[in-house]
């Protein structure tokens, strides 16, 4: 199965608290932070909903 790799590039800070609590839930922290993740339909829905806060690639 393919993956993802998040990488934070804005800060949550002024942001949404679902935006916040969802940077949170991929295990983002800071800004520079990347998690690789399964391409699973969960971690698409989270990644929509910072998408302007974050960057992604599929690693393979």
């Amino acid at each position: 199965m393919s993956q993802l790799k998040v990488t934070q590039k804005k800060s949550a800070i002024g942001g949404k608290q679902n935006q916040r609590d969802t940077l949170r839930s991929l295990g983002l922290k800071r800004i520079g932070d990347s998690v690789v993740k399964e391409d699973r339909p969960e971690v698409r829905g989270m990644v929509t909903t910072v998408a302007h806060l974050v960057t992604v690639e599929e690693v393979d």
